[in-house]
């Protein structure tokens, strides 16, 4: 058969996705490795609109269960099969998983991105115990602590701003001398008295024996280390979208994200949209996936009913 829409990632754009193509009657194929987004390690996330507080994994389980609520006969689940290639047959798309084939109409893209890592030592032991990747997911559980960010990026700046307004000191460690950030965002939260930033540190170790007390960094003018005393420590180096399966069908910019028009979330390639972090979009939150999903959705569905 061939469906009106292949939905590809089961995060929270996945499943908004999901909920609207059941609600609008949308003939869907839902295909998600698992339904676990970035936010599934965040033990609890204070900002997922609605909810006061809730975990990483209850969120994650909750998409699944309100999306199984209205799949009925609509939208069919494939769980646990990923997506390897997309192809363009005509005016078919051709999705190919690690379980099989299937024809669509239309694909949304919300496959998401992953977190480089912080390769030192310490780092994976002490994951989740005071070394974190989401700022606001985690950021509240650090209040009145000292904590560090690492990074140099719009991401390291802007998550140093959310830490400011209740941590006691954040401390931005960077690699080089220059930053990745914008002379506005730099200038703005340098401001800040809390703030302190040290240049030209690479990261060496993360202290600690059931949770995190310092970081450990080289200063490259001097070859010394230097220990700083932390409680926290907020890895911003970076995200790698998960677009490789699109490339041949659909234009990515240089750092391999689907670029998309903000009013409607397309593609450059009639027929596909794409929403969430796979995407060029300024700023990457559960909630702002979960909305440029339904933009995508409400799009979608005008396209296929005045297509036909």
């Amino acid at each position: 058969m061939i469906y009106d829409l292949a939905i590809l990632g089961g995060g929270p754009a996945g499943a908004a996705a999901g909920v609207y193509a059941a609600r609008k009657k949308l003939k869907t194929i839902f295909i998600t490795k698992d339904w676990n987004g970035q936010s599934t390690v965040s033990e609890g996330i204070e900002n997922w609109i609605g909810t006061v507080k809730i975990s990483g994994l209850a969120l994650s389980e909750s998409f699944k269960k309100h999306l199984e609520a209205y799949a009925s006969d609509v939208v069919d689940i494939h769980d646990g099969e990923s997506v390897t290639k997309v192809e363009k047959k005509g005016n078919i798309f051709l999705v190919t998983t690690s379980k099989g084939s299937y024809e669509t109409r239309t694909v949304l893209v919300t496959t998401g991105s992953y977190r480089k890592k912080l390769e030192v030592t310490g780092a994976d032991r002490l994951e989740h115990k005071g070394l974190t990747y989401c700022a606001s997911c985690d950021g509240p559980i650090f209040d009145g602590q000292d904590v560090a960010v690492i990074g140099g990026g719009n991401a390291a700046f802007e998550s140093a701003a959310q830490l400011l307004a209740y941590c006691k000191s954040v401390t931005i460690i960077n690699r080089s001398e220059k930053f990745r950030a914008d002379p506005v965002t730099i200038e703005m939260i340098s401001k800040n008295p809390k703030l302190k930033i040290i240049t030209n540190a690479i990261s060496k170790e993360v202290k600690g024996d059931s949770f995190v007390s310092g970081l450990v960094y080289t200063d490259q003018k001097t070859g010394s280390d230097v220990e700083l005393p932390v409680t926290g420590i907020f890895v911003e180096i970076g995200s790698l979208p998960t677009t490789d399966f699109i490339k041949d069908v659909v234009k990515l910019d240089e750092y391999n994200r689907v670029p998309v028009d903000p009013m409607n979330q397309r593609t450059t390639t009639p027929g596909i949209w794409a929403a969430g972090d796979c995407t060029d979009g300024l700023y990457h939150q559960n909630n702002i996936a979960a909305g440029d999903a339904v933009k995508a959705l409400e799009d979608i569905y005008i396209f296929i009913k005045t297509s036909k």
